[in-house]
């Protein structure tokens, strides 16, 4: 008996010993294989750069029409990268920040109406569609500090300012650290994180996913259509995203460095939810527009809102989901256009 327990303990040390030096085997794999990452971001952000450099001549000045209107693509150099942004019509600026997994290319139905009286720049987010990819920067304090220094080069201060998805936390970012240069604020259906409802953001199962570190990348590649299609169909509206809207989103997510730039916007959540706290001591006093989604976030944005700002209306965009610029363009267009008024302070 004493011998049996003898060698079952011998055979527990032995198991416990192979498992620590797997472990230890794991780490060291782990770490050299987390330089080669950081290494081959490195080297791959240099090629972006480079590729950056020759879209910039492509995209430069380039127009074109959408319902008779026309916008044209521009670049502009803004907080250490290359921004790519839309821009058209004239008057007051509308600056409309869009989220993931989108460009600027989902305000298109949007876009025309508010050029009629407005000037509207529709930047690509940093790491998104045609603008540079670093490898950091994608929290809100920063990803503000790109469209701000893009609105000072463009000769405006006081702007209306329109966010979707992560476009609402670089929005509210941009308005709690400029509160007298936002005119109009408003919030499409996500919740600001850490915020009342925003609390509960980083639970999302896509959230938790992608704030792994080189995992979503591993495993999404070569399959990013398939991915990103499961997100734009689960939605009220599924043919809202058409098939070739569907294309011209991938184009851009399927080039190098494109996943991993939407997912570091996740990596950043906490660096946000701390920001936000930060900022929370101090309500916006600009008016503020809360939209969401029937069959998404509903009502989760206004909540979170209501306790950051003393000026919060709106309510729930019927029949739609989280996509609203692309599932009911003319209600929010009429909204935007009632809350911005004919684009003068007197309306205020």
């Amino acid at each position: 008996m004493r011998k049996t327990l003898v060698h079952s303990s011998f055979s527990i040390v032995v198991v416990i010993f192979i498992v620590i030096a797997t472990t230890i085997s794991i780490i060291e794999i782990g770490s050299s294989q987390f330089q080669i990452t950081v290494a081959q971001q490195q080297e791959s952000q240099v090629n972006l750069t480079s590729s950056i450099s020759k879209q910039q001549s492509n995209l430069l000045g380039t127009s074109f029409d959408i319902d008779n209107m026309t916008f044209s693509h521009h670049m502009a150099s803004v907080n250490g990268i290359q921004m790519h942004y839309v821009t058209g019509g004239q008057g007051d600026p509308v600056v409309l920040l869009h989220g993931w997994p989108q460009t600027w290319y989902e305000w298109r139905h949007v876009m025309p109406a508010l050029a009629e009286n407005y000037t509207v720049i529709v930047p690509d987010l940093r790491g998104l569609g045609d603008s540079s990819k670093p490898v950091t920067g994608y929290d809100g304090k920063t990803t503000a500090e790109d469209i701000y220094q893009l609105v000072s080069q463009l000769g405006f201060k006081d702007i209306f300012l329109v966010g979707h998805d992560f476009g609402v936390q670089i929005a509210y970012s941009y308005a709690a650290a400029h509160p007298d240069e936002v005119r109009r604020l408003v919030i499409l259906d996500v919740p600001i994180p850490g915020i009342g409802p925003g609390e509960n953001i980083t639970g999302l199962w896509w959230a938790q996913f992608h704030m792994v570190r080189d995992i979503p990348e591993m495993l999404i590649d070569g399959h990013e259509r398939q991915y990103l299609t499961w997100f734009y169909r689960y939605t009220c509206n599924p043919a809202a995203i058409t098939k070739d809207d569907i294309d011209e989103y991938v184009s851009h997510y399927s080039a190098p460095g494109g996943m991993r730039a939407g997912f570091e916007y996740y990596r950043a959540l906490f660096d946000d939810i701390k920001q936000n706290k930060e900022y929370s001591t101090v309500k916006l006093p600009m008016p503020v527009l809360v939209l969401g989604g029937e069959c998404s976030f509903g009502t989760a944005a206004l909540d979170s809102m209501r306790l950051l700002a003393t000026d919060v209306r709106g309510g729930v965009v019927p029949d739609s989901g989280h996509w609203i610029p692309e599932e009911q363009p003319d209600f929010i267009i009429e909204q935007f256009v009632n809350f911005f008024g004919n684009g003068t302070k007197a309306t205020e």
